[in-house]
């Protein structure tokens, strides 16, 4: 039986012995809960003990930061902490201007108020407009310290699958090269010696005449880096006009998120979250076999 639940705003945690003091009240949590959080909670009445119950008050009552707009995203996983979006192509994480819609935001603020719940999403990473795949959203402030914490130690793991020009070789490598800003372009990347580092890893899944599907781990998470440090390689991803590839039928570039897996907030448990292809990914990777 797990030993919380929520109640409306509050945590439940139930104690295997009664507390009585702060100290003994940190004593029962998970290392999660720090002792700055809990004191902090502890000073705004955030905290209330009843026999073995240990009520924290890690849910405040929020309003959405953008009008929620229906669009018929997925939601891959979802507990009171945190979810998981599958985020279609053409769409942003997140709007650039205050007017503007459309994005994973609204999509995620409609499935919430649909289902009835007061929280705010706040995403923990972003995905480029034209790349499907999971998006980590936290649902209250805590959860994305948390989270955000795990982002910087690297604790949160993403894998993407691509489809590139040309036979990629070797079958497995490691692309440790800085990226840094075109300056002859406003929105392209270029590994620069000035630039930020950025480390991919990439094994081949199968080789084609002329393509190659390969599937790639980020252990840093700069703009565009796995489009930069493969085209860099002289394997542009197909569909990526913006840093060399052709279409070959396909109007994006062919990059798909396909495993997120992090640390559950709370309890530190390891989650997968695993997103199936999407359609136009599967029909170029099959017209490639061909």
């Amino acid at each position: 039986m797990t030993a919380w639940r929520r109640k409306g705003q509050w945590l439940e945690w139930t104690a295997s012995a009664e507390p009585s003091t702060l100290e003994e009240v940190k004593a029962f949590l998970p290392d999660a809960i720090d002792e700055r959080t809990l004191k902090k909670l502890w000073n705004a009445s955030g905290v209330e003990i009843q026999g073995r119950r240990i009520l924290l008050r890690l849910f405040p009552e929020e309003s959405l930061q953008y009008m929620p707009e229906w669009t018929g995203i997925e939601v891959l996983f979802e507990d009171d902490f945190c979810l998981v979006a599958d985020k279609p192509a053409g769409m942003k994480v997140h709007p650039t201007g205050e007017s503007e819609g459309g994005t994973l935001l609204h999509a995620v603020g409609w499935h919430l108020e649909s289902t009835g719940q007061s929280c705010r999403p706040r995403h923990i990473h972003r995905l480029d407009e034209d790349t499907t795949g999971p998006v980590l959203m936290a649902k209250c402030p805590w959860a994305q310290v948390r989270l955000d914490e795990a982002m910087r130690e690297k604790k949160v793991e993403r894998t993407y699958v691509a489809l590139v020009h040309g036979r990629l070789q070797p079958d497995r490598g490691r692309v440790d090269a800085p990226i840094g800003r075109d300056r002859h372009h406003a929105t392209r990347r270029r590994v620069s010696p000035g630039g930020e580092r950025a480390v991919t890893h990439y094994e081949v899944v199968e080789s084609y005449r002329s393509a190659t599907l390969v599937r790639l781990r980020l252990e840093t998470g700069r703009t565009h880096q796995i489009r930069v440090h493969l085209s860099y390689l002289g394997h542009p991803l197909i569909g990526d006009t913006l840093y060399g590839g052709r279409s070959e039928g396909m109007d994006r570039q062919a990059l798909h998120g396909e495993r997120l897996t992090f640390p559950h907030p709370l309890i530190g448990e390891s989650i997968e979250v695993q997103s199936p292809w999407p359609p136009d990914f599967v029909a170029l990777n099959e017209r490639l076999k061909k």
